[in-house]
């Protein structure tokens, strides 16, 4: 229900902003073709997501594996970018969506003492640091990362009010009104 609520929340600040919204919720179901053409069409995207152990949820997984892997046609990226002239350089250099940014929204069950700090769990590391295969992949289509915004403790000690306060203003820092025409696929 909360990712859910971010994704409503996302949906309406953006939309009274001026922005034109394109949505897939995984869990409903899609179409490949579809959603490489959500993202060839957005000026940036959204995941929004919990994170379950660590990492995406699986149907996300399969999301990537299906779509992701369809694009590398040309249509997210031209292959690995490497060229059999050099087939040691230039790995994940073929990406087509320049220009366009991603944004993860994430919800968490850990408490946000549990990053950055060597004495807990994660060992100091950021939640960027563990979501670090994400931003590759969408570094592999040439995306540029807006911050991660994060809801933490989302189970035992829950703020919902509070993070969606945060999360409109990491809404409004990053989308500002929108003078002419721009498109999010969220």
């Amino acid at each position: 229900k909360l990712n859910a609520a971010f994704q409503e929340k996302a949906t309406s600040l953006l939309t009274a902003k001026g922005y034109d919204i394109k949505t897939t919720k995984v869990e409903d179901g899609y179409d490949v073709d579809d959603e490489i053409a959500k993202h060839q069409w957005a000026d940036a995207v959204i995941l929004q997501t919990p994170v379950n152990w660590m990492e995406m949820p699986w149907i996300f997984k399969k999301y990537m594996d299906e779509v992701y892997t369809a694009g590398m046609d040309g249509r997210l990226c031209d292959g690995d970018g490497r060229h059999r002239a050099e087939p040691h350089k230039m790995y994940g250099s073929g990406g087509t969506l320049s220009g366009t940014k991603y944004m993860m929204s994430l919800t968490f069950n850990a408490p946000k003492e549990s990053f950055n700090d060597s004495a807990q769990f994660f060992d100091g590391k950021s939640v960027d640091d563990l979501m670090f295969p994400m931003h590759m992949n969408f570094k592999f289509f040439d995306m540029e990362a807006l911050d991660t915004f994060a809801s933490f403790d989302v189970m035992k000690n829950a703020n919902a009010e509070d993070d969606f306060k945060r999360f409109e203003a990491h809404i409004d820092q990053h989308f500002p009104q929108v003078a002419g025409e721009c498109k999010e696929s969220a």
